[in-house]
């Protein structure tokens, strides 16, 4: 079955000003499609890592990429096609929260 990355983005603002109800279904869809397999979890910091040349790693703490929203959250997901993993990811606390979800496919060799 094809696997999507997905990355939720949205500010605490958003999740705030979002009505409890619609947070708590957002929360219990989050808990069903964990028991039922997705991988989730909630971004930590990032370190962006090179090594130009394979010639030495180089760290730097901090997001290489700046969205508009912060960056929230992480999961795979495995859905039939795209128009699947769009409805499984359609309910979630960033997607209902005045935040986004990019689904990405993740092309497995």
């Amino acid at each position: 079955m094809p696997k999507f990355v997905t990355i939720g983005y949205g500010t605490r603002e958003g999740y705030d000003r979002t009505p409890i109800a619609v947070r708590n279904a957002a929360h219990a869809h989050d808990a069903k499609l964990r028991k039922d397999g997705v991988s989730m979890g909630i971004a930590g910091k990032p370190v962006q890592v090179r090594n130009p040349d394979a010639a030495g790693v180089v760290t730097e703490d901090g997001p290489f990429m700046r969205p508009p929203l912060p960056v929230a959250g992480f999961a795979i997901v495995e859905a039939a096609d795209l128009a699947e993993a769009v409805d499984m990811v359609s309910r979630t606390p960033c997607a209902v929260a005045h935040g986004v979800v990019e689904v990405w496919p993740l092309e497995l060799p």
